[in-house]
């Protein structure tokens, strides 16, 4: 370690050299018909090297292991915590999980409240700018009043809207679809009751005689 970091390496280079060039030779002796060095000769040197993760046969020797940069690459990255299962993962969801039980702790509401009128307070005093700068360049004009709820009479009777007045003092309301009389009613649930008893008692054959009768009187 005392020979300095760049002797170190140089070193280091030049035993990896050599160790290229033994394999060189045991592959060219075991073309020729020699003995398998590569699997039947001593590997001391090759075990005392240490390959870097990726980086296959380059080794780094004695004190090379330790120089800078060099130590960083041998340490081992932590392992990544071990991933949950879908069933541990489902047994901490319930309603708490989806926001259900927010305002059961009476702190949350209170907030929300104190947001709002907050934010309505800031919109009407934007409002409030925005019409006195209206009003100083001279471009405010006089706003009608305009009810939403007002129902225009003429648009009631295309629409086939009914107006039903009750006792005095009630509320009266505006119906926009076609509401059927009592008479009505009563004649829609005797013919319901006739089909219903027809399909009860009376036979295929007679049903057929009866819609026969219907097609050629033309009803």
């Amino acid at each position: 370690a005392g020979l300095g970091e760049f002797r170190i390496r140089d070193l280091n280079d030049e035993i990896n050299k050599l160790l290229r060039e033994k394999g060189h030779w045991e592959f060219r002796i075991k073309e020729l018909g020699g003995p398998d060095y590569a699997r039947i000769g001593p590997k001391m040197l090759d075990h005392e090297g240490k390959e870097v993760p990726g980086n296959r046969g380059y080794k780094y020797f004695g004190a090379a292991k330790d120089l800078p940069g060099v130590r960083e690459l041998f340490e081992k990255e932590p392992l990544p915590p071990p991933r949950k299962t879908r069933a541990e993962l489902m047994k901490s969801i319930d309603a708490e999980y989806y926001g259900y039980r927010d305002e059961d702790d009476g702190i949350l509401e209170p907030l929300e409240q104190e947001h709002e009128k907050k934010v309505i307070a800031e919109a009407v005093e934007k409002w409030k700018m925005e019409r006195e700068a209206r009003l100083a360049r001279g471009e405010e004009e006089e706003e009608e009043e305009v009810n939403i709820y007002a129902v225009n009479d003429d648009e009631s009777d295309e629409e086939g809207g009914k107006e039903k007045e009750g006792e005095e003092g009630q509320q009266k309301f505006i119906a926009h679809v076609p509401v059927p009389s009592q008479q009505e009613i009563e004649e829609a649930l005797v013919r319901r009751k006739k089909m219903e008893l027809l399909q009860k008692y009376a036979s295929e054959t007679l049903m057929a005689q009866s819609e026969e009768a219907k097609t050629l009187l033309g009803l």
